[in-house]
């Protein structure tokens, strides 16, 4: 019989649990609730790590985890610390026993690991101080909390130049410094105008605030609650990818109407566990990531990766913001997911640390997964597609005010970009090949390329099993009835140009590879593969692929602006008569095509064709859609709400 537990500021931890004898902590639900259960957890605040013992059947056999109904309820993996003593000026320490931390000291753990790009021979550590819920900065010594300065990131040719930004200047002069030894840690801080002992002041403890310790904890779901403050470590694909909340290599987990805030790097993880991998580069220096990251998935798959037992979770409704590393990250336990209806902001924008895997969302190896309509904004980087997103399908996104929007890299495709609103600056990364883009506004210019140096893996349709692996060639890309607007970076491509001198069809390419001459992979890599490019429309000096056949191309200017209001974002666009002259049709799975390496269709996951029959806020589109993500439209000035509060 299914019972709903109950757990209260006012409880104990010898109570029934029912809701006249509630518990005191969620932890001690966690380890009685079993399949059909719910647990509902009252107003408060609860500083633990919830690491359930038991997951459910089924979807219609889980485990609920709830707020009650018009409660505020959050969990914290931080402690107050109220013990602050004035050493000189307005820097005050605490003198905290490491009991405290148990066999997990934040302060004393560097973060570091694959792809960590600064600061690296001399890391920032997993701790964080916090007054009155903002965070500080660490100094790597005393002298820094005792004369702080405005911090600047060093130079770095890796980074781009975007992305080599100031520290905010209200956070940077915030400064702690830790020292630990065997018994105790001693923290420093910089108050100025605050006697820390009259705010809150708290010091994130704990690794995550909902994450089971095991994996294969199944189908739970994790509803309303507000969590914030884990010391969540650096989570690349090679390693084992903790966040703040997750559900560790499981499958059929729903995170929704949550807001999930201050994790030192990762917020919701979908990712990998470690037996896979842990950061072999990084320890041993022995084979380079690429190639550990490729050994993960063999390992993985060995170990039973497959729709039947790893991902297909849900991940919606959620406010994420205030992550260092990423607001969802996930190698591989990402696969057969939904990402919907979520908010994710100031991801990767503390500046403190840097490396190759921050993202709004970062997913590698997200087979068959859908990402639709999220409001990505104020991010480091958007959306990064990493390694094997394949049937994944991004659509009805907006994107505002990051460094850069959406990253494809090394990946065979087919993956479906469409009804996307992609406005930053810097708007797309194209490092990858058989990605269509449909029914997109494009802001920013674009970067392209072949990467001809990393083979990666390809799947069986809608499957995790390989089918081979070989290296992006470049192109392969479909792009139909987009809005492109130009910009002024020199040296940069605004458009469809950098496709130009590239093959139309399958048997133009084939021919090009023929006329090298005998031989094998050689000849291919000479040559571009196909595009297949039409009725876009160009405005403001944005550039056309050169063999688009139907298109409209004008400098005018659209004039495309966005206010954030109180109920919710709003887009002005400004169209002249012409644009509504283009000749469209509904895009479908058979008008897509086929990708040339996996040999793919752009289906479903289920196997069925798509048709790309609705704009991006669900409205239906007719036999001749409009060119861009928005039907409606009309000749002039258009104001729309394209994200609702």
């Amino acid at each position: 019989m299914d019972k709903t537990y109950h757990v209260s500021k006012s409880g104990n931890d010898r109570n029934t649990g029912m809701e006249d004898s509630p518990f005191l902590t969620i932890q001690r639900a966690a380890e009685v609730a079993n399949a059909g259960d719910t647990v509902i957890v009252h107003e408060g605040e609860y500083r633990e790590w919830v690491k359930p013992r038991f997951g459910g059947r089924s979807h219609t056999q889980r485990i609920t985890y709830m707020a009650a109904e018009g409660e505020k309820v959050t969990i914290k993996g931080s402690e107050q610390i109220t013990n602050w003593e004035q050493v000189e000026g307005t820097v005050w320490k605490a003198v905290i026993s490491n009991e405290l931390f148990g066999d997990y000291n934040p302060f004393a753990i560097p973060l570091t690991g694959d792809w960590v790009v600064e600061p690296y021979d001399n890391p920032v550590h997993l701790g964080d101080v916090y007054l009155n819920g903002k965070s500080f900065y660490e100094a790597q010594n005393l002298e820094g909390v005792l004369h702080p300065q405005r911090l600047e990131i060093s130079p770095n040719p890796t980074w781009r130049r975007r992305e080599e930004r100031l520290l905010e200047p209200e956070r940077s002069v915030y400064r702690w410094y830790a020292e630990v030894t065997e018994n105790e840690t001693v923290v420093y801080a910089n108050f100025h105008e605050y006697n820390p002992n009259q705010e809150l002041v708290e010091v994130n403890v704990r690794r995550s605030c909902f994450y089971p310790e095991k994996t294969g904890i199944d189908y739970i779901t994790v509803r309303g609650f507000e969590m914030a403050h884990a010391a969540s470590p650096w989570a690349p694909p090679t390693a084992d990818q903790p966040g703040l909340l997750g559900p560790n290599w499981s499958k059929g987990w729903i995170i929704e109407n949550n807001r999930i805030h201050d994790a030192k790097c990762v917020g919701v993880s979908l990712g990998k566990e470690a037996s896979t991998g842990d950061n072999a580069y990084t320890k041993w220096n022995i084979k380079p990531g690429y190639q550990t990251q490729m050994e993960a998935v063999f390992r993985a798959y060995h170990i039973g990766w497959s729709k039947e037992t790893i991902g297909s979770h849900i991940v919606r409704n959620n406010i994420i913001h205030d992550c260092g590393q990423a607001g969802i990250v996930g190698h591989m336990g990402c696969a057969f997911s939904e990402v919907y209806d979520n908010e994710i902001y100031a991801i990767g924008k503390k500046y403190e640390f840097y490396g190759h895997e921050l993202g709004g969302i970062k997913f590698h190896a997200a087979i068959d997964t859908q990402i639709r309509h999220n409001y990505i904004h104020d991010c480091t980087l958007g959306i990064w597609l990493d390694w094997q997103a394949q049937g994944t399908h991004v659509s009805r996104n907006v994107f505002t005010d990051n460094c850069r929007d959406l990253f494809i890299e090394v990946t065979h495709g087919p993956c479906l970009v469409d009804n996307n609103i992609m406005s930053s600056d810097f708007t797309i990364t194209n490092a990858a090949q058989g990605t269509a883009y449909v029914h997109n506004l494009v802001c920013g210019f674009m970067q392209h390329y072949d990467v001809l140096n990393r083979a990666t893996p390809y799947h069986y349709p809608h499957s995790t099993q390989p089918l081979g692996t070989t290296c992006v060639y470049g192109n392969d890309d479909r792009w139909y009835q987009n809005i492109f607007v130009g910009g002024a970076e020199e040296e940069e491509h605004y458009g469809t140009v950098n496709y130009d001198g590239a093959p139309t069809s399958l048997d133009e390419y084939v021919e090009r590879v023929k006329a090298n001459g005998h031989g094998d992979v050689q000849l291919f890599m000479k040559e571009r593969q196909p595009v297949y490019i039409n009725s876009n429309a160009y405005f403001n000096g944005a550039k056309a692929f050169d063999r688009e056949e139907e298109k409209l191309v004008t400098d005018a200017n659209i004039d495309v602006s966005f206010s954030k209001e109180t109920d919710g974002l709003y887009m002005e666009i400004n169209l002249p008569k012409e644009f509504f002259k283009l000749s469209t049709e509904l895009m479908t799975t058979e008008l897509l095509g086929e990708t040339r390496l996996t040999e793919e269709h752009y289906e479903n996951p289920d196997g069925t064709p798509i048709v790309v029959d609705f704009d991006l806020l669900g409205i239906t589109r007719g036999k001749k859609p409009v060119v861009g993500p928005l039907e409606g439209l009309k000749i002039g000035k258009n104001r729309i709400k394209i994200w609702e509060r």
